[in-house]
């Protein structure tokens, strides 16, 4: 039961970075939204469009059940911006340690920028094999729900089962 949450949740997850990257290649890159997924499908926050909203969600279905997996993976996911403090943080302390010294803080800003660039191909890689899955075969998108005045949307989502495909 939790392995298949956790895919359901993997999957919308793969499904609200298509919608979003959908929509800032619509709307430029100056809009503002942000994503959650859920076991059930994906909240968005922002001031989006609802047509818009429906037309770029199941365009990102179409296209990531098309097997273009790479809508998976952007470079906005809240997992990169995890790695990169993750790893800055680590990298500090290894460099730093317990040692004092005028040159701490350069060591320190060294190691914090070197963990930022790794954080970079980690972090695509995580989302890949770990926080996405492309694999959206038999999903549909059964609802998307306004809130909020065109601010807050859930768009709900329900995999059929392979029992239950025609």
């Amino acid at each position: 039961m939790l392995g298949e949450y956790l895919t359901n949740l993997r999957r919308n997850h793969a499904l609200e970075h298509a919608t979003v990257s959908l929509l800032l290649s619509r709307l430029g890159p100056d809009i503002r939204v942000v994503g959650r997924a859920s076991g059930d499908g994906f909240f968005l926050y922002g001031d989006i469009p609802s047509n818009l909203l429906v037309e770029c969600a199941r365009e990102g279905l179409a296209r990531l059940q098309r097997g273009e997996a790479f809508w998976a993976v952007t470079p906005h996911c809240g997992t990169n911006i995890a790695t990169a403090g993750f790893l800055a943080a680590l990298s500090m302390m290894a460099a730093t340690g317990k040692s004092p010294g005028k040159d701490r803080f350069g060591r320190a800003m060294v190691a914090a920028m070197v963990g930022i660039i790794a954080a970079q191909p980690i972090g695509r890689f995580l989302q890949r094999y770990v926080t996405t899955c492309a694999d959206l075969a038999g999903m549909e998108i059964v609802a998307i729900e306004e809130r909020g005045r065109g601010r807050f949307y859930k768009v709900r989502t329900k995999r059929q089962s392979a029992g239950q495909a025609a």
